[in-house]
């Protein structure tokens, strides 16, 4: 990481200024870094003193838009400076805790005398934003292929540009002693609950931490059960994921430095719900989302299973399938909690591998890792193959979550069904089953029910959970949100289909 970077991020001022201090002092202490400028400058009219971070203003508007334009207009006050600078809003303070805050984001301090009390703030920042992408984490075949990116500004233009109305706020505090980070909370005034917005802004408020540099740490600090592994806000790369969050009334939450934004409130089935889904037909999209939630539930009890039927229930396998699963075994010295831990644990070390390691590498790793250790471990008697199947669907099973956070839930989930299986098999498996439902009961996310429209049973937002009907179904918002507007549009207009006249 440049030297640039890290102190954009943290932004560390030698001494947090306070309201009491002359601007003087915070320049006489800020001097003492080798990267901030402090010299006079010699004009027709008169001289000025500049100071500044090089590494934080942008130098060709400094040199063409400020020093250039200093030179060539006559002035005697601060004030008469403000009618030929034009790069953006220029303010004149004696605050030093504005001065010193202003000169870490990258404006320029002009004053006439060097010990004088009021100086005119100019913002130059220099402009290092990422060009916009494609979507790496979300991407989809059909769709915008635009994605988020580290520039808090150029993130809200993407959201503006998709929802160009005047009642889309934006809310912006800025958190962290040490990093102080633009943090965006962002919402419909016109549709999202009032208690919902509130909620969202006291949370962000609230944060005491002095170092915020990614919009996960966020995602952590405001999640109604910080205890719980399930995620209870949806963090997204995708623009239009955002904006059509923002239409059904929910609040987002934007941080300067992260391409991810943060959305809630949620509910579990939204974990499975890709937005691709609403970019083919309806139909599809069911099918496909039913494989999503069928997949998860073969991910998590897929290996207790087998460890609990082989451990106590083997009367329930058919004697056909038996007669294989036994013959597959009989070279096996270990029981199937042993095995089927040394699988699941082999799985992960291979994904996380490949997860850490360079992008080629990585795929070659989990490939040709993945096929030579299992047919070592199965040749070697160490796990029999049937349950090397079960385990490599169960991972696969485990990729089709749509949001990354929760994918790695249900990887972590597998782990205790695994040992309570072992211990009781599937009287364990459903006493575990009960626990996290009732944990999943209790959970909420800003205050709202996390299994929504499960419980409580709304049968209105079925219409996008399980499956998804067509879009002139969807004339509502979701009920969960209670929002100031719940409908979208008129229903009846929407199924009536206009022929051309037979005349045209």
């Amino acid at each position: 990481m440049s030297w640039f970077t890290l102190k954009k991020r943290l932004a560390i001022p030698t001494k947090q200024a306070g309201p009491e201090e002359p601007i003087t002092t915070i320049i006489q202490q800020a001097i003492s870094s080798s990267d901030f400028s402090h010299y006079q400058l010699l004009t027709p009219s008169r001289s000025v003193w500049l100071s500044f971070y090089h590494t934080l203003v942008d130098k060709d508007s400094l040199h063409e838009e400020l020093i250039k334009k200093l030179q060539s207009n006559p002035f005697s006050t601060l004030e008469e400076i403000k009618t030929f600078v034009t790069l953006g809003t220029l303010q004149l303070s004696s605050d030093a805790k504005q001065v010193s805050d202003a000169l870490m984001r990258g404006h320029v301090c002009l004053q006439l005398e060097e010990c004088d009390p009021l100086c005119l703030l100019i913002p130059i920042p220099t402009d290092t934003k990422r060009d916009i992408s494609i979507p790496e984490v979300e991407f989809s075949v059909v769709g915008p292929k635009e994605s988020f990116v580290e520039s808090l500004d150029v993130n809200i233009f993407l959201v503006r540009k998709r929802i160009p109305v005047p009642e889309l706020r934006t809310t912006e505090f800025i958190i962290g002693n040490l990093s102080r980070s633009r943090v965006c909370v962002l919402y419909i005034e016109s549709i999202a609950n009032e208690e919902n917005v509130r909620t969202m802004i006291q949370r962000v408020s609230d944060i005491q931490f002095d170092q915020v540099i990614d919009s996960s740490f966020i995602n952590q600090m405001i999640e109604d059960n910080s205890l719980s592994p399930f995620p209870q806000f949806i963090d997204t790369e995708r623009p239009d994921r955002v904006a059509a969050a923002l239409s059904e009334g929910k609040v987002i939450v934007l941080v300067d430095g992260s391409p991810q934004a943060i959305t809630g409130p949620t509910t579990l089935i939204e974990f499975f719900a890709a937005f691709e889904d609403y970019f083919m037909s309806w139909h599809i999209a069911s099918v496909l989302r039913s494989i999503r939630l069928f997949s998860v539930w073969f991910s998590i009890f897929a290996t207790p299973l087998y460890v609990s039927v082989l451990t106590y229930h083997a009367e329930i396998v058919p004697q056909d399938l038996l007669a294989t699963i036994i013959l597959s075994r009989s070279a096996i010295p270990f029981p199937p909690i042993l095995e089927a831990l040394f699988l699941e644990v082999t799985i992960e070390l291979l994904r996380e591998a490949g997860a850490r390691l360079p992008t080629k590498v990585g795929q070659t790793i989990g490939i040709v890792g993945g096929i030579v250790i299992g047919t070592a471990a199965v040749e070697a008697g160490l796990t029999s193959n049937i349950l090397l199947i079960i385990v490599a669907l169960a991972a696969l099973a485990s990729f089709t979550t749509p949001v990354y956070r929760m994918g790695n839930t249900i990887r972590l989930l597998r782990f205790p069904f695994i040992i309570a299986a072992q211990l009781w098999g599937l009287i364990a498996l459903s006493v575990l089953f009960c626990f996290l439902l009732i944990h999943l009961l209790t959970l909420s996310s800003l205050g709202r029910p996390y299994l929504a429209p499960l419980y409580p049973p709304r049968l209105a937002d079925f219409k996008d959970a399980f499956y998804r009907l067509p879009f002139n179904f969807q004339s509502e918002r979701p009920q969960q949100l209670q929002t100031k507007k719940s409908k979208r549009f008129n229903a009846k207009k929407a199924k009536k289909k206009k022929d051309i006249d037979e005349g045209l």
